[in-house]
């Protein structure tokens, strides 16, 4: 029954209901791995969502977004680019070593709060989707987007905290989606990110994809750095070594970048001032929300451990300023709607805020570099 993910007779709800529990993971395996995405039936997205709305009818509706327009000049000739960024919350880090002191238990049970994550992917149509702390790829991810028409790719941190946890779903990693109907895959790389010489648990993926639109290639990357305070050096060091390759993929900015991420870093940190100021000319896109567009949004994570309250922005996403203009971006949202018990949430399902931009090419890029 694991393995009938394909069968076109049996409703959407069994997918959603059926993906592996976290003690059938390693069992199915081989199972998984043999699943030919492109033998499995395509899922209408709007089926999908009504069958995650179903599961999430005894929770608080979902928080309600808007975009900003950011363009000033004229609409351009192609259909923009969406790239959603998110840090998911993997779920054995949830349920067994984060310590959310005001989230219930039943608030973070994974048969509803998966529903919430796709709830949100499916409200903003990505063209391309990166995730950070994804422990469940095999099992929902991957099955359900590569029936949306998503090529997906998956990295996992080589010693990832999620093993510490009883009853894990695998290790962690960083994970990315694109339509296939819109972009076609030229070069990827999985980089495992490199600190004072010393390979490290950090990782990021990157790949060249070539727009069927415009026939313009591109480069989107995503990563998730070292946490805590005391690590600033160490992800300075990886952001170095992650810029270095970015450089050779790009040939030196001639394709156009982004880079999604949590860096687990405030503005204020070295890692954040080496993008700024990197050769590859990076604009960090939520800036552009700010009055003079040279701020940072006040957070983009928001938590109560028990340590005490965690508001910080940690969340970015860099692109080519000369190669790309930032259509639009969504709104954060607002204190009044997180609440005092702050994230995650029955509302929300994970403790960072998803961020998204639409993208168009500028038509002369090598002019303004």
């Amino acid at each position: 029954a694991v393995c009938s993910m394909g069968n076109s007779t049996s409703r959407l709800y069994s997918v959603l209901a059926k993906t592996l529990s976290s003690g059938a993971v390693s069992q199915h395996q081989d199972c998984l791995e043999q699943l030919d995405s492109a033998q499995l039936d395509p899922i209408d997205p709007k089926d999908l969502l009504e069958e995650c709305q179903i599961v999430l009818q005894k929770r608080p509706p979902r928080f309600q977004r808007s975009f900003v327009n950011l363009k000033k000049n004229a609409a351009s000739n192609h259909r923009p680019i969406r790239v959603m960024q998110w840090n998911i919350l993997a779920q054995a880090l949830g349920e067994g070593k984060d310590n959310f002191v005001q989230c219930p238990m039943e608030a973070l049970k994974w048969e509803e709060r998966k529903c919430l994550i796709l709830e949100e992917i499916l409200a903003y149509k990505p063209d391309i989707l990166c995730l950070q702390e994804v422990d469940h790829y095999f099992d929902t991810f991957e099955p359900l987007l590569s029936r949306l028409g998503y090529q997906c790719t998956f990295f996992p941190k080589p010693w990832s905290p999620c093993l510490d946890v009883e009853r894990n779903n695998g290790p962690d990693g960083c994970a990315m989606f694109f339509l296939k109907e819109r972009f076609e895959l030229v070069n990827s790389a999985n980089i495992r990110l490199t600190a004072m010489k010393l390979k490290t648990n950090q990782v990021a993926i990157a790949q060249t994809l070539k727009c069927h639109e415009t026939g313009r290639l591109f480069c989107i990357a995503v990563t998730h750095l070292k946490a805590r305070t005391g690590w600033e050096r160490f992800r300075s060091a990886q952001g170095c070594d992650l810029l270095q390759n970015l450089k050779n993929i790009t040939q030196g900015a001639k394709i156009p970048l982004i880079v999604c991420g949590d860096f687990n870093a405030e503005p204020t940190e070295e890692v954040y001032r080496e993008f700024s100021n990197s050769s590859l000319n990076l604009n960090s896109a939520y800036k552009l929300l700010s009055p003079d567009g040279q701020s940072e949004p006040p957070y983009t994570t928001w938590k109560i451990r028990p340590s005490g309250e965690c508001r910080h922005t940690l969340d970015y996403i860099w692109y080519s300023q000369h190669a790309l203009n930032v259509n639009s971006a969504l709104g954060l949202l607002t204190e009044e709607q997180i609440g005092p018990n702050r994230l995650p949430s029955f509302n929300y399902p994970s403790d960072h805020l998803s961020l998204v931009c639409d993208f168009s090419f500028n038509q002369d890029p090598d002019r303004l570099l």
